[in-house]
């Protein structure tokens, strides 16, 4: 498993180089990059989650793990308490503090958490992703993005049908397709299948290509230690894990659950922290550190946290 833990981070490492080094040869520049985060989130990932969903699971498969959804969605509501407290023990500026309470308690389930588990654990980890994903994406995108905005334009107003649509992205959208077939006993045209595959197929490369493209944009020059990084870095990789492994340690559910819920938990700043930042007026460049910082000491804390979970579990 250690073996396997270090083969995987190898294989997201490598990616992520491939992404780094052609964005600092001018071959990608932020265009490029805000293209490929499109193609991934609103194509490639809807495809993959379309076919892995009816192709790998029965409606009895759906159905026991939809009930796992309360340890994700009770760990990041714990977090945010914690995260409360931890802007007045790490003295964060006033102007930050929404930022680090939603960067402390949300990570990044899908540009890194999906590739990681699916190098460390293969497809069966899917459905354990996705059900982490809901809960996740739910949260940023209702109270994640309602403290965002304190620290800039609390004036600007989004819209229960703009909040409704972040939610319901188009993942989230595709994962909910996925299993209305399967419920439905639909099975789609094998040449339809077969453009799904191929389609989805994208998501893991272009995802670490995208992770490499922001880091060499963000620079990994200008990443400089301070005590709010200290306490993001508590957050995402000592406590959001923890926890998790609290929540889920006595649970009669499948070993391979527990072992994704804990990784998904440890994984970096969302991506789309800097973006609602920026359209808030808060301060982006703070959250793009955060960003490209956490997504940096992931491929540190990824082996470290394959050993603990599989002597924990």
């Amino acid at each position: 498993m250690f073996l396997r833990s270090i083969s995987g981070v190898l294989i997201i490492l490598i990616l992520i180089s491939v992404g780094y080094v052609l964005t600092q040869r001018g071959w990608f520049d932020e265009n490029f990059s805000h293209v490929v985060s499109k193609i991934v989130t609103q194509i490639a990932l809807p495809c993959y989650m379309i076919n892995t969903i009816t192709s790998k699971f029965s409606r009895g498969e759906l159905f026991q793990i939809f009930p796992d959804l309360k340890f994700p969605i009770l760990s990041m509501t714990i977090l945010f308490f914690v995260a409360w407290l931890m802007q007045y023990v790490f003295r964060i500026d006033a102007k930050h503090r929404g930022l680090f309470k939603s960067m402390f308690s949300n990570s990044n389930t899908v540009f890194v958490g999906l590739p990681v588990n699916m190098a460390l654990f293969g497809k069966a980890s899917l459905p354990y992703v996705l059900i982490y994903y809901m809960a996740n994406t739910t949260f940023f995108w209702t109270l994640g993005v309602y403290l965002i905005r304190l620290d800039g334009d609390a004036e600007t107003k989004m819209t229960l049908k703009e909040v409704v649509q972040k939610i319901f992205s188009p993942p989230l959208l595709g994962f909910l397709l996925g299993v209305a077939l399967v419920l439905m006993n639909i099975s789609l045209p094998s040449f339809l299948n077969s453009d799904l595959k191929y389609i989805g197929n994208l998501t893991v490369p272009l995802s670490m290509f995208f992770i490499g493209m922001k880091l060499a944009q963000v620079g990994l020059t200008n990443i400089h230690w301070s005590k709010d990084m200290g306490g993001i870095f508590l957050g995402r990789f000592v406590l959001a894990p923890l926890l998790m492994m609290v929540l889920v340690a006595f649970a009669h559910v499948p070993v391979l659950m527990k072992q994704v819920f804990v990784i998904q938990a440890a994984m970096p700043v969302m991506t789309n922290a800097p973006v609602v930042a920026k359209l808030y007026g808060a301060d982006s460049d703070y959250a793009a550190v955060m960003v490209t910082a956490t997504t940096a000491f992931s491929l540190i804390m990824v082996p470290i946290l394959m050993l603990i979970v599989v002597n924990q579990f």
